[in-house]
């Protein structure tokens, strides 16, 4: 897919963002000027409890948080920067993520808090993302409103991780998410209940749950076609 494809698919989906978010469908981080870092009440935005029944959407106060969804400029085509999260970390270790965390009260927007963790995470240098847009907020099941923040970077940057956050940088092509017979349901049984999400086995990687599923919402935005199962 071309640069200019990529972009112009983003910068229509912000339109359509925006209309979702004055009807009250996604997030709204900014009120009276300042960002609120504090709980925020969950609505009718993305998030793995699309494929479950009600009783599994997340709870009802969120804390707002930010990931960058680095989409690398390569000759043969984009590919999506992705990391490896350390085996010893106390919440999803050792499962595949953006960088990114929580947005705190110093962070002016979810773009600044998204910039500002894959600085810390990957020592990704701040200006080295063009920020396009946003994805639509995730809400996810341990208690974050996730605002993805779509950003493109070129290739040859230097990468120094976070030993304590971050085990391993890979790479996926923009081509392998585009195409929706990559695209699965996978479930499990999680305290008595059955729990589907997305999920997209690349290689010896297993890409599951919010992460899968916001890479689905990509697929979306730069396809405009629907997934399968929502």
């Amino acid at each position: 897919m071309k640069r200019q494809h990529v972009i112009e698919r983003m910068q229509k989906s912000q339109g359509q963002l925006a209309r979702r978010s004055s009807m009250g469908a996604a997030i709204s981080l900014v009120h009276g000027g300042s960002l609120d870092v504090g709980l925020v009440e969950a609505r009718n935005r993305r998030g793995d409890h699309e494929l479950n029944d009600i009783n599994m959407r997340p709870p009802t106060l969120l804390v707002p948080a930010a990931v960058l969804v680095p989409l690398v400029s390569r000759p043969g085509g984009f590919t999506i920067l992705l990391t490896e999260r350390a085996a010893d970390m106390r919440s999803h270790a050792g499962q595949i993520s953006f960088p990114g965390g929580r947005i705190d009260p110093e962070d002016a927007s979810p773009e600044h808090a998204a910039l500002r963790e894959a600085h810390e995470e990957i020592g990704m240098p701040h200006d080295a993302a063009e920020v396009i847009g946003r994805l639509d907020t995730y809400d996810v099941r341990t208690g974050f409103a996730v605002t993805p923040v779509v950003g493109i970077v070129e290739p040859g940057l230097e990468m120094i991780y976070e030993p304590g956050e971050v085990a391993d940088v890979f790479e996926v092509p923009l081509s392998f998410i585009l195409d929706p017979a990559n695209h699965e349901r996978h479930n499990r049984l999680i305290r008595g209940k059955r729990r589907y999400f997305y999920a997209l086995p690349f290689e010896k990687r297993y890409i599951w749950g919010a992460t899968a599923g916001m890479l689905i919402n990509l697929y979306e935005v730069l396809t405009g076609q629907t997934a399968r199962w929502r």
